[in-house]
């Protein structure tokens, strides 16, 4: 049996190699939805094209527009998303990128920075007292602060997102 902090190191090489995103201006929600789905998705609400495309090259991101010019400009590492509804813009992107089996709600969907478990009463104070009670589990965002737990909202997200499981392998 291997080591444990072997098993650590493998898991997180695995998620260095995953496919990482640059969304642009009119793609925010899909940025979200990727960031729910476990990507790193960098989104960068009034960048101009040049800076998008020089980010993208930067941290080796696939720069996701719907913009057909610059599209045509970021070449391979350019994807133009069709899609007007979400779930049409997921499903292009889980498709052209081949997205694997994620790792569901690990980056914060605000900052995208990963999620950290935290011990519960380190959040006592900083969420409801219900919430408190009645979850065990919780991790917190080292970006913004923001603290997140497996609630009703996760289970939505989940729901949602059961299509774009199926089509990675995923159950």
């Amino acid at each position: 049996m291997a080591p444990r902090g072997w098993q650590r190191r493998v898991e997180r090489l695995a998620l260095d190699l995953r496919p990482r995103f640059v969304a642009d201006v009119m793609l925010g929600r899909l940025a979200r939805w990727l960031r729910a789905l476990g990507y790193d998705t960098a989104y960068v609400r009034d960048a101009p094209d040049r800076q998008l495309l020089g980010l993208a090259l930067r941290e080796d991101r696939r720069l996701l527009t719907r913009d057909v010019a610059l599209a045509r400009l970021a070449r391979e590492r350019g994807l133009l998303i069709r899609g007007d509804g979400l779930d049409d813009q997921l499903r292009e992107v889980v498709r052209a990128c081949r997205l694997a089996a994620p790792t569901l709600l690990t980056r914060c969907l605000e900052c995208n920075v990963p999620l950290e478990p935290v011990a519960r009463d380190a959040v006592r104070d900083r969420v409801p007292p219900y919430t408190f009670a009645t979850q065990r589990a919780f991790r917190t965002c080292g970006g913004c602060g923001r603290v997140y737990w497996p609630g009703t909202h996760a289970a939505g997200i989940l729901e949602r997102l059961r299509p774009f499981l199926a089509a990675s392998g995923r159950p």
